[in-house]
Parts: C-alpha cells; sequence; structure tokens
C-alpha cells in the first residue's frame, strides 16, 4: 500500500482523473491525502467528489474555499458569496439537479438557485468532516496552508491551517538566504519530518512545478488557475502531474 498526496484540485475533474491514473493509484489500497481546496474553479466540483468518494483510504484535510462551501451547507449563505470562482460550485450542482445556472448577480455577489439540501448528503459529509491537518506515523505533516511555527502546533486557531501564507513564506526566506543561514536555524516549536501544503499556488513563482523549501513541499501547482494538479508520493516523493487545466478546459 502506497501513500499519496494532491494538491489544490479546485473543480478540475479531468485533471484529478489523469493524476490517479498516470500514478497507478489503487483506489482499494492506497491512501490519498487531499490537501483541500476540492471546490471553486472549474464546474466539475460535483464530479470531483464523487470520485474522491470512491477512494477506500480517503484523507481530506480543510482548504479555506471549502470552508466557505461548509458554511452554505451548514447555514444556506455562503461568506464569500460565490466569489473567487464560487459561482462555478454552485453552477456544478446546479446543473445536476436540472435547476437554472445563476439567476442573478445582484448587489454584494451573486444569488443563486442552489439550496443546502441540494448537496447530496454524502458529499455534505465530506465537507463536514474534513481535517484541519494530519500527521502521519513518520512525523509528516499534512496541512492545506500552515501555521505559526512560533507556537505549538495542536491548538492554534482553526482558520491559521487553512488561511496561513507566512510558514511558506519564511521558509522561501530562509532558503534565499543561502550561507548566510547557519543549518537548522529554521526552528519550529514543533518540528516535522515534512510538511505538505497548498494553498499559495506555485504559479506567483512563474512555475507549475511542486517547489520545496527547508522541509516543506507546496503543492498548489496552480490548477485553480492556469497550471497543472499534482500527486505525489509521500515515501518517494516522486510525483506526477496533469495537462495544463488550460488545454483540458479550452471552452472555458
Amino acid at each position: 500500500m502506497n501513500t499519496f498526496v494532491i494538491g489544490d484540485i479546485h473543480g478540475a475533474y479531468k485533471a484529478l482523473k489523469q493524476c490517479l491514473e498516470t500514478s497507478a493509484f489503487d483506489y482499494k489500497k492506497d491512501t490519498l491525502i487531499q490537501l483541500g481546496d476540492i471546490v471553486d474553479g472549474r464546474r466539475q466540483v460535483f464530479e470531483c467528489v464523487e470520485e474522491l468518494l470512491k477512494i477506500e483510504n480517503l484523507i481530506a484535510i480543510k482548504g479555506n474555499h471549502d470552508d466557505w462551501f461548509n458554511d452554505f451547507i451548514q447555514t444556506g449563505f455562503h461568506p464569500d458569496q460565490w466569489e473567487q470562482g464560487g459561482a462555478a460550485t454552485a453552477a456544478s450542482y446546479l446543473e445536476r439537479i436540472g435547476k437554472e445556472h445563476l439567476i442573478i448577480p445582484s448587489g454584494n455577489g451573486y444569488k443563486t438557485a442552489l439550496n443546502p439540501a441540494d448537496i447530496p448528503p454524502s458529499h455534505q459529509k465530506l465537507f463536514q468532516k474534513q481535517h484541519l491537518y494530519y500527521i502521519d506515523e513518520f512525523n509528516n505533516c499534512f496541512v492545506h496552508a500552515g501555521f505559526d511555527r512560533a507556537l505549538p502546533f495542536k491548538g492554534q486557531q482553526p482558520q491559521t491551517y487553512f488561511w496561513d501564507r507566512q510558514l511558506w513564506h519564511s521558509a522561501l526566506s530562509y532558503e534565499a538566504g543561502g550561507q548566510n543561514n547557519v543549518k537548522g536555524i529554521f526552528k519550529m516549536v514543533t518540528p516535522f519530518q515534512s510538511i505538505f501544503i497548498g494553498h499559495t499556488s506555485t504559479m506567483n513563482w512563474e512555475t507549475d512545478q511542486p517547489m520545496h523549501a527547508v522541509n516543506i513541499w507546496n503543492l498548489d501547482t496552480g490548477a485553480g488557475d492556469t497550471g497543472r494538479l499534482t500527486i505525489m508520493n509521500v515515501a518517494t516523493l516522486e510525483f506526477w502531474q496533469s495537462d495544463p487545466v488550460t488545454s483540458l478546459y479550452k471552452s472555458e
């Protein structure tokens, strides 16, 4: 049995399928750790969730976009008002139930015909049960965004785990210091073997490849933008990628 980790999907079902197929992922025997942000981007969120639910050993991490969608499921109100790719998430579910896609953009954000009851119970359960983080038997940490390394890892504000960008930026700054850094100075109150994150797209550094700084791997390689989706074998660090999402979704 192998353990794989996959980055931010953002509704790119075609990319998800490519990654699972090219990595020879075994839906029954292997474990998949998904780093969050399943939703908001391409209009195939429904299909993405259905595919993930087929995986027997799935560990789903909460992303900030997933948190917004779960708020909608719980309250009927989308806190980001279907912005930042959210309209595509709403459309994905509306298409499945034969409702109009978007009624009228009005006021602050969109008013849609989507109701929480329209989300299948199995999908609701996935978003309600997502983990803030996961730590495996080898002391590898999997988290959507980051955390405050100056504090004990556990017990931080929940939003920190799916919003923090400082950890990644600090790691990059440390690496950029080169010989001016003394090995081991990049300290954490709670040390980890390796840390796997998403949230901050590598496209910000003009690459659709995974990035590595100190002991942190950033696997958000731009599937929510114009990049690719990445899946990595946690033990070997071998990775596979989808085609650029712009080629998979040329009509959008």
